[in-house]
């Protein structure tokens, strides 16, 4: 990494969604993230060093969140036909790809689907093989 870059890694994002309760059991389900509370009783998953925090319309008043505008790439360990077979497993519907794509560093191959309230979710893989 370069030194003289301001910005190390991400910590956390924001999606915006109908039900806070669903959308989390979705997505530790589907991506078998951890359910975390934290400040207030607000609920994020965590995986990593990361976090995506749940918020519901209007529960920022700092921003102009829509339900569903989320588009949002992660990064796999597993191989590319893991991912699909478990998406296949949990009846996650796969609407685009596996397909190459261009990753923060580098090539990454890409499938995509939607959650329970049409975000944009983008599995990705660095190893193309």
């Amino acid at each position: 990494m370069k030194t003289n870059e301001m910005i190390s890694h991400l910590d956390h994002l924001v999606l915006t969604v109908r039900n806070i309760d669903q959308s989390a059991h979705f997505f530790a389900r589907v991506l078998g993230v951890e359910i975390v509370e934290f400040g207030e009783g607000r609920k994020a998953l965590s995986f990593g060093n990361q976090k995506i925090n749940l918020q519901t319309l209007g529960m920022e008043t700092l921003n102009y969140a829509g339900i569903g505008s989320g588009d949002i790439c992660l990064i796999s360990q597993w191989s590319m036909d893991e991912i699909i077979s478990h998406l296949k497993s949990v009846e996650v519907e796969i609407i685009e790809g596996p397909l190459q794509r261009s990753g923060a560093t580098g090539p990454i191959m890409s499938v995509y689907f939607n959650d329970l309230d049409g975000n944009l979710i983008e599995i990705a893989t660095y190893d193309l093989a």
